[in-house]
């Protein structure tokens, strides 16, 4: 007997998705992209090898890929040295004391709620977090899929010295991240890194480069993630990668701070796949859950003023029109008052203006040009700064959302 199975609107489980994804170019977590993967015969005598193999599949790639999106092992730093190993504050019991991670120089294991002189140390996420001294270190192995792109996002907070910067590495790509200016009043900022993977074992390092005379005013760093990043194309409908943001960095889901992407990242390895940050201070990504999104579940928040932009360079024929198309509003975080988006294609340019009541909405806008090169730099800034209403400690500033780029047939 000969038995028909047929897959119809069953997803399929959210972790063999993101496997496969990349092979299929199917968008990650998105069922309706599944109305009918395969209809086949399956002999009755070999169905409970079928189902054998299935439930094999699934519990392999749970295995192999359910770290992927989410804290890396003891991300959180909740698995903290043995008594032993502390001289009060200070990691003494070796490079391993600190459970999943290695451990270099001057490293103390903070509970939330210690004091420094008049300071009080707060904790983003559960007890505890480490803080780096003069050029002290932390890093990790992890396992990761081989040409994959991927972004680290962890929480950082500056504590005494005023020029702190944070250098992070995943061989063979680094960056040094400044830490000066705080976007969020808790003095907490979730920051975002991206790289692409060039083995199947990466190290990850997150390097303190400071030298003070107390070595107790290094950084915090708590909540330590990865995500994988499936790097878009543009599309007939869209000329631009990741028009709409939802391709981007993990976004912890008991946090109401966004992620902020630094500045002088470049498009290679975004951590915002498709975007570049060309400016001297970051931008803001943020999630449906916590903001208000004009489109789908992410979008970007200009938080500086002109020294916070965003960019990507488009493909192009010289002299034909095209339109760039995109949504403004605010993210319903008490940022009020008015704003003004100015979008550039190339050399044409428009300003938007918004007027913001800090609880949502947003407005739609149409820059239409012709091109006169091979390649159209597409860039968005926000003209003012803004400080949140109810926390003036902090900067806001107008959502940008759901960009598109088309060519229009007759000029």
């Amino acid at each position: 007997m000969v038995t028909k199975h047929a897959y119809k609107a069953k997803p399929l489980p959210p972790l063999i998705h993101n496997a496969f994804s990349p092979f299929f170019h199917l968008p990650p977590f998105s069922p309706h992209y599944y109305p009918k993967i395969a209809e086949f015969l399956i002999p009755e005598n070999m169905k409970g090898r079928f189902l054998f193999l299935s439930v094999l599949l699934y519990s392999t790639f749970h295995v192999s890929f359910s770290i992927i999106d989410g804290l890396v092992a003891n991300g959180n730093f909740e698995l903290g040295p043995k008594a032993s190993d502390l001289k009060g504050t200070v990691v003494v019991g070796g490079s391993k004391s600190i459970p999943e991670w290695e451990i270099s120089g001057f490293v103390e294991y903070i509970k939330s709620g210690q004091k420094q002189g008049d300071m009080l140390l707060v904790v983003p996420e559960g007890a505890y977090a480490v803080r780096l001294g003069n050029e002290a270190s932390i890093k990790q192995n992890i396992k990761v899929l081989k040409g994959m792109y991927y972004s680290i996002t962890f929480m950082v907070a500056r504590t005494c010295a005023q020029e702190e910067r944070i250098n992070i590495s995943v061989t063979p790509d680094w960056g040094v991240i400044p830490i000066q200016t705080l976007y969020t009043s808790s003095g907490w900022d979730p920051i975002a890194f991206g790289f692409k993977a060039e083995s199947e074992t990466v190290e990850m390092l997150i390097h303190n480069p400071g030298k003070e005379e107390d070595p107790a005013c290094g950084p915090l760093i708590d909540s330590v993630a990865l995500r994988t990043l499936y790097p878009p194309r543009p599309t007939n409908q869209n000329l631009l990668k990741n028009g709409g943001f939802e391709e981007g960095p993990y976004v912890f889901p008991n946090s109401s701070w966004g992620v902020i992407i630094p500045p002088n990242i470049e498009d290679d390895h975004s951590p915002l796949p498709g975007w570049m940050v060309e400016s001297l201070k970051a931008v803001r990504y943020i999630d449906s859950e916590h903001f208000s999104v004009p489109q789908a579940t992410r979008a970007v928040e200009l938080i500086a003023g002109k020294e916070s932009a965003i960019a990507q360079v488009a493909r192009t024929i010289p002299g034909k029109t095209y339109v760039l198309s995109f949504s403004v509003g605010d993210a319903s975080n008490s940022c009020e008052g008015s704003m003004i988006v100015e979008a550039f294609a190339g050399k044409d340019t428009i300003k938007v203006p918004y007027e913001s009541k800090g609880k949502g909405g947003f407005k739609r806008a149409a820059l239409k040009f012709v091109a006169v090169g091979p390649r159209t730099r597409i860039m968005f800034l926000s003209t003012f700064y803004t400080m949140r209403s109810d926390d003036f400690s902090s900067l806001c500033g107008p959502v940008v959302d759901d960009v598109k780029l088309i060519s229009l047939r007759k000029p």
